[in-house]
């Protein structure tokens, strides 16, 4: 998720609340197929064809050697595990088998965070006991949520979900709203509802939660009063391999979450590409997942990524396979960025403090809805935003270069598209706590509502010229009227205008 992280990047029981026959966990052993290499056991995707059942698929995968972990009938998809080296190419030319991917579900390196790693401006700040911080969110001043408040600060009865790197559950301003029985990790690509397991271990999943839903004791979430469903799908090394982002949406949908928020892309590919084969099985597996949480009245909403790129016109990706070396790779728009490209997700760009996109933002006509802040501290560090930055709720027990303390709780000033798409979460929360629900009706009134913001002149476009594509070098460019275009979308969301 190296694009959504800044600048970038189990398994027990699953729950009693899963909706009857929604999800199966099967204990299969694998079968010896004769002398073969074998190594570390790694999980894979497979793509069942339509007709064959889930037993189909299980003993197939037996049959290649493999177990079982975890079986997404709805979808046709199951996560298996193996340590045989010809696991996958045994599994493929099954009969019932449709498509396999090795997630590559451990890393050889730690994602990296450029927007957010420390700097000059490097700083810890106690507040006064007892202090608000709400005069530090400009963020929230910029969409209108203080004002939105005064009108609703959601129900209880929405649950907005948080698809990220778990939360601190003990942060003062996380733990009074979440849903701890809806709660989960899916580290592995199996549901385990443990507190232990979904506590973050990273920092990024609870600054994204207190912006969506912060209960306002030190910083004030777009919807403080809805109910939050923390659901880890990514580990501590900010990595989001497909089975665990399989699982998450099959748990968002089969738990009848309102909305889901996505600050990553899921890895190992930034681009995933339809013409290659194991590409493929996770760009189906993950697009199945997507498509069922939808049709199960689930809100999707994610960020566009960090690189410049324009995503509606991609040449070039030099992250992938991002867990180990990357190389570069020519790509077109038959690969995807997921989930943010899937069809009906709601795809957010990040502007800084003065309305302007942000310096590393991806854009793309097509790809954009709205914007949102955040955060720019190169272009847009201003009075009202000293650091340019967006601040929130963070674990006490993670490091953070630009800290505040308050009442003995911690908070963090990050960038990225990560912080700007949970602004718009919390804007659908609001939505849905007035009984629009229905995923089409809130995109069009979160697109309708949203204060328009046209293309830049030339001379404000004539700062982006030393932030080139990240991927390809080129120039970013945008395209489009102040109705819509690839950089706003639609306009700046706007919380008070979206629940009048």
């Amino acid at each position: 998720m190296r694009g959504s992280l800044g600048s970038r990047r189990s398994l027990a029981r699953i729950g009693t609340g899963l909706a009857a026959g929604s999800l199966m966990l099967l204990s299969l052993p694998a079968t010896p197929v004769g002398a073969v290499t074998t190594g570390p056991a790694q999980n894979y995707l497979v793509v069942y064809k339509a007709g064959a059942s889930t037993q189909d698929a299980a003993s197939q995968v037996q049959g290649a050697g493999g177990a079982l972990v975890y079986a997404y009938q709805q979808i046709g998809v199951v996560v298996a595990r193996s340590n045989r080296s010809d696991f996958a190419a045994n599994l493929q030319s099954a009969s019932n088998i449709e498509d396999v991917a090795g997630t590559a579900g451990a890393a050889s390196q730690v994602k990296d965070d450029q927007l957010n790693t420390s700097g000059a401006d490097a700083t810890t700040t106690t507040a006064p006991k007892g202090a608000s911080l709400a005069g530090l969110q400009w963020d929230m001043r910029q969409i209108h949520a203080f004002e939105a408040h005064s009108i609703t600060s959601g129900s209880k009865a929405v649950l907005a979900g948080d698809i990220d790197t778990g939360a601190d559950y003990t942060h003062p301003d996380l733990n009074p709203n979440i849903d701890f029985a809806n709660s989960v990790s899916c580290i592995g690509g199996s549901p385990n509802t443990a507190p232990s397991a979904w506590k973050d271990d990273n920092g990024h999943g609870t600054h994204t939660a207190g912006t969506i839903a912060a209960a306002g004791i030190g910083v004030v979430g777009v919807a403080p009063n809805v109910s939050l469903g923390v659901i880890k799908a990514g580990d501590a090394a900010g990595f989001f391999f497909p089975e665990a982002v399989v699982c998450a949406f099959m748990w968002a949908g089969s738990h009848h979450f309102n909305v889901t928020n996505n600050s990553y892309f899921a890895d190992p590919f930034y681009f995933n590409c339809r013409n290659d084969p194991v590409q493929r099985a996770i760009w189906k597996a993950e697009a199945r997942s997507i498509k069922f949480a939808m049709q199960q009245g689930v809100s999707v909403v994610a960020a566009e990524g960090n690189f410049a790129d324009d995503l509606a016109h991609p040449t070039m990706d030099q992250q992938s396979p991002d867990n180990t070396t990357p190389v570069s790779r020519t790509v077109t728009n038959a690969c995807a960025v997921i989930p943010v490209e899937i069809p009906g997700v709601i795809g957010v760009t990040a502007d800084g403090s003065l309305k302007m996109k942000s310096f590393y933002s991806n854009y793309g006509v097509g790809v954009t809805q709205v914007v949102a802040p955040g955060g720019d501290s190169v272009l847009q560090s201003t009075q009202a935003a000293p650091n340019g930055r967006v601040l929130s709720t963070y674990p006490s027990y993670k490091a953070c270069s630009r800290k505040v303390v308050a009442g003995g709780a911690t908070y963090c000033y990050l960038q990225g598209t990560s912080m700007a798409s949970p602004h718009v979460t919390g804007v659908v929360a609001l939505i849905e706590s007035l009984g629009i629900t229905n995923p089409g009706a809130v995109q069009a009134r979160v697109g309708n509502t949203a204060d328009a913001m046209p293309c830049p002149t030339a001379a404000e476009l004539a700062n982006y010229s030393f932030f080139p594509s990240v991927n390809n070098g080129a120039s970013q460019q945008c395209q489009g009227g102040p109705g819509y275009n690839s950089w706003y979308g639609h306009g700046q969301v706007n919380a008070l205008a979206a629940v009048s």
